[in-house]
């Protein structure tokens, strides 16, 4: 049975209703993440016990990695060796040597040395391994990166998406990465800023969507195995919702998050100029912006979905950004069932927040907390956590996929959650690359449930050509409060 047809069965999609209160967020640790300034930020478990860290890169104080004892952040950035100087533009986490704890690439401002370093972690403590890993790169301005085995030998390649000259992908051979953008179709020179890998057209192998700036239209390049072509024209995404070949607009940030429950993933762009949403409709993107109210047009350079309220329906929060002397606002949307609405609270819509977001579980209450960074020197990069009622916050199930191994090498993996003995869908989420602001985090994946109750998880790892497919059946959600379901797929 083919993965389209398999999905052709009553799914349950529930209509988020309108919250009888907007969502209520408390700003956690004000003097230590008052800092402004901030452009990036991203999240692992770099010291293995079992939360959440955090990366902070900044636009020229030092960076900060924040160990997460409990639910506080202590900056161990200095103690850990990361806390450079120098102004940062992207940030990614990823098992690059297989050795089972996450390393830390950061990409810096063009300046004296390379714009990619990278950070191998032993044990806690990193060590700059740039030139002997082979991704030293002269200058360039640095975007989104991703970690993908996008050749499915095993181990993390790496892309990366540069504004102002060709896209580079290495390829990683024992821990040592080889260059070969060029010999695959992927040194595109177009200005890119976003990136992300995900199966858009699902036939078993990872795709790369790139979000391009100064009206040059996006790229969707389907894997052909040794080479990748350009469908976005043909799939409809070139453009995500903006006026094409118009200088002044662009796309920042693309996301893929199942915004309509029906197994499938849809896409959304942050534009410079009305944002877009395309849900997947048989093989193709349909455009539904104006209907589902999110086309306002704006600069918005962020976005990331979470089920906020744990209603069963993904969410969007979209990071406006400061240029031209305006301020464009943050927006919290949530999904009402076929149309976002705004529910922005005041706490947050008095923030200086653009660039960063992040939804992640800080105090490992089972709901997703948010991350804020904001580049203005009256900025922050707040933690904020996520006030929802402990019951509700407990309808949760984090869910993180890893390969024969142990190894975090799946990113791109899709994983389902199904009402336990049915094919009643509950939601679908994708081990991401590439949400946020030039980030990529290493955690685990989190569904919000309308009810407690058993789940079946199903994990989809799109690679070489097969959609293989691994389940766990009659998962209890009390059983993994606190901590997560690991899943490997060999």
């Amino acid at each position: 049975m083919s993965f389209r047809t398999r999905l052709l069965v009553p799914v349950l999609f529930v209509p988020a209703l309108l919250a009888d209160a907007p969502p209520h967020f408390t700003i956690l640790q004000r003097e230590l993440l008052g800092l402004g300034l901030s452009f990036t930020n991203a999240a692992a478990d770099y010291d293995g016990d079992g939360d959440l860290d955090l990366f902070v890169g900044f636009g020229g104080t030092p960076n900060r990695l924040y160990r997460n004892d409990g639910g506080t952040l202590v900056d161990v950035g200095a103690a850990a060796g990361v806390n450079a100087a120098r102004g940062v533009r992207s940030a990614a986490w990823a098992d690059y040597d297989g050795d089972g704890d996450p390393d830390l690439l950061v990409g810096f401002a063009p300046g004296p040395t390379s714009v990619l370093v990278l950070y191998r972690n032993d044990g806690g403590t990193f060590t700059d391994v740039t030139t002997a890993a082979g991704v030293a790169v002269a200058a360039g301005g640095v975007r989104q990166f991703s970690f993908i085995d996008f050749d499915g030998d095993g181990d993390l390649d790496l892309s990366v998406a540069f504004r102002d000259k060709v896209n580079l992908l290495f390829r990683n051979s024992r821990g040592a990465f080889v260059e070969m953008a060029d010999s695959v179709g992927l040194a595109d020179p177009r200005k890119s800023v976003g990136a992300l890998w995900v199966d858009a057209d699902e036939d078993g192998d990872l795709d790369y969507l790139v979000a391009n700036q100064d009206g040059d239209a996006n790229a969707l390049f389907r894997n052909d195995g040794n080479h990748f072509t350009d469908i976005a024209d043909s799939m409809v995404v070139a453009w995500g919702g903006r006026a094409p070949k118009l200088a002044t607009n662009g796309t920042v940030r693309p996301c893929a998050a199942d915004a309509d429950g029906d197994g499938h993933f849809d896409l959304f762009f942050a534009n410079y100029g009305p944002n877009g949403l395309f849900l997947k409709r048989n093989g193709l993107f349909s455009d539904v912006s104006a209907a589902w109210g999110i086309d306002a047009d704006g600069r918005y350079d962020t976005c990331a979905f979470a089920d906020v309220d744990h209603d069963g329906a993904l969410d969007l929060y979209v990071n406006g950004t400061v240029t031209g002397g305006t301020s464009y606002p943050d927006v919290l949307f949530h999904n009402a069932g076929g149309r976002y609405t705004d529910v922005t609270p005041d706490s947050l819509k008095a923030l200086q927040a653009d660039h960063g977001v992040l939804w992640f579980d800080i105090d490992r209450d089972g709901d997703l907390d948010l991350s804020l960074t904001g580049a203005q020197a009256n900025g922050m990069h707040f933690v904020l956590r996520n006030d929802l009622d402990s019951t509700v916050a407990h309808r949760a199930l984090a869910v993180r996929v890893v390969d024969g191994k142990g190894r975090a090498t799946r990113a791109g993996a899709e994983v389902r959650v199904f009402a336990a003995g049915t094919r009643t869908l509950l939601g679908t989420r994708l081990v991401d690359t590439g949400s946020g602001y030039n980030a990529q985090s290493d955690m685990p994946v989190n569904f919000g449930l309308p009810r407690v109750q058993p789940v079946d998880v199903e994990v989809t790892w799109p690679s070489r050509g097969v959609r293989r497919i691994v389940r766990t059946r009659t998962v209890s959600l009390a059983r993994y409060a606190g901590t997560y379901l690991t899943v490997t797929v060999p």
